[in-house]
């Protein structure tokens, strides 16, 4: 009987372990990574075999899904507070984080739109009355770096009553793309992909914190490739796709 057992464990782990190799990676990543994480999954399948599938969102709700268990093997976060508040829950693997890019700030509006002066006038006269589309600066980390950028270069009491907070940055990029709002605080590599928008102002890189990309192993994770793909963000075509779409990698280099 405990022979039998065993052999039927056996023929169990052996039936598990293929299907688990089989099954995609799944990665959570930051809404402004979306084209990189395409790019750098499709790259990775074709050197690997592996399929990668992605959720995308604001960081903040991504967090929370790892936080309480979701089933994604890694986690890409736009900033480091996300990153400190799974690890700290124990929800990543606190050795396998590894910052990989960096972004900008910029203002965008409508395509063709000139260039404004990061100055109170300006700002109030390219507003027209209307609302500044933002990320939610509670909760997503294009908002706070945006509302940090905003204070620092003494623009945040222009806007702050003018603010239409947003889930995520990319929700802010399209509502200037449809016209909703006449300008949006987004990343520069947002800006890149969305032809129905204009950079018309650069926010300085001193006035809000370094913007950090930082991606870790989940403690669910389970995908025997999952390590290899955390590795593979540090590699040269990797980093070849990241400049290609405006991101930076000095933090790595």
């Amino acid at each position: 009987m405990f022979q039998r057992l065993i052999i039927v464990l056996c023929l169990l782990t052996a039936a598990i372990l293929p299907a688990a190799a089989e099954r995609p990676l799944t990665v959570f990543a930051a809404a402004s990574m979306r084209e990189a994480m395409e790019g750098i999954g499709g790259a990775f399948e074709e050197q690997t075999g592996t399929e990668v599938v992605f959720s995308f969102a604001g960081t903040g709700t991504l967090a929370r899904q790892v936080e309480a268990g979701a089933p994604a093997d890694l986690f890409v976060s736009a900033d480091a507070a996300w990153m400190d508040y799974v690890r700290n829950h124990d929800a990543v693997r606190a050795d396998a984080i590894f910052e990989f890019a960096s972004n900008a700030l910029v203002l965008v509006g409508p395509e063709n739109s000139p260039a404004i002066e990061l100055t109170p006038d300006s700002l109030h006269a390219a507003l027209k009355g209307e609302r500044l589309a933002i990320a939610d600066p509670e909760t997503v980390p294009a908002g706070r770096y945006g509302k940090a950028a905003l204070e620092n270069l003494g623009l945040w009491s222009t806007v702050s009553a003018q603010l239409a907070p947003m889930e995520n940055v990319r929700i802010a990029l399209a509502s200037v793309a449809r016209g909703d709002t006449p300008l949006a605080l987004v990343y520069r590599t947002d800006a890149l992909v969305e032809p129905a928008v204009a950079v018309v102002a650069d926010l300085p890189r001193e006035s809000h914190p370094p913007i950090r990309y930082l991606a870790a192993l989940t403690s669910v994770q389970s995908h025997p490739a999952a390590p290899a793909f955390l590795k593979f963000l540090a590699a040269p075509r990797a980093r070849e796709i990241l400049h290609s779409l405006g991101f930076l990698t000095d933090k790595v280099d």
